[in-house]
């Protein structure tokens, strides 16, 4: 959902920041402000899963890396910064892309989780953005289907891709030796039948 279109005017980074954000947030996308949907329970709880593991991991190797969650991202920053997105996990492997409130430049990794209302944008908008701004490895995870789509920067400048499931141990291609399995993203259904809307 837009909430905020001009045809005449195109939103900045500056701009972004000084709108209110009430009770959804938003990204800016090429000079356009738009809503994001609230999570599920179960996009959370990949999240978390998703945060746990590889920080686990960075730790354990004493990598200079971090990784975030719903942080602005400035992809277009050293072109023109109209563009701030939020991705639900990302990390950053270059400090100096670091400043108070945001990411400037492309994250060396990103994960987005599907919901009916972001998905078209989250596929059709934000991942060719990613891929554009040469992030190094982009993740789609799709809860209901349970699959994992990654793009991965080949040394041709193009993103290979590949899908994984729950059956799969999925490889953090940008983290040597790292798998995420598919069965922490995608656990068995544990909520009782009776609970369930």
């Amino acid at each position: 959902m837009s909430v905020l279109r001009n045809e005449f005017f195109h939103y900045t980074y500056e701009d972004y920041i000084k709108v209110p954000e009430g009770d959804e947030k938003l990204e800016l996308i090429d000079g356009e402000i738009v809503a994001m949907a609230s999570p599920t329970w179960r996009h959370q709880e990949i999240v978390t899963t998703f945060i746990a593991s590889i920080s686990n991991h960075l730790k354990e190797k004493g990598s200079k890396c971090k990784v975030l969650s719903d942080v602005d991202t400035r992809l277009n920053y050293a072109k023109g910064d109209d563009t701030a997105v939020r991705p639900d996990i990302l990390m950053v492997c270059d400090r100096s892309k670091f400043d108070e409130k945001s990411i400037k430049g492309a994250p060396d990794f990103i994960v987005e989780i599907l919901s009916p209302s972001t998905a078209k944008r989250d596929m059709k908008v934000k991942l060719i953005k990613y891929c554009e701004a040469g992030v190094k490895e982009v993740w789609i995870i799709d809860p209901v289907a349970e699959i994992v789509l990654t793009y991965v920067l080949n040394p041709s400048g193009s993103h290979d891709w590949s899908i994984y499931g729950a059956e799969d141990e999925i490889p953090v291609s940008v983290l040597e030796n790292f798998y995420i399995s598919g069965s922490d993203i995608f656990p068995e259904d544990d909520i009782p039948e009776e609970e369930k809307l």
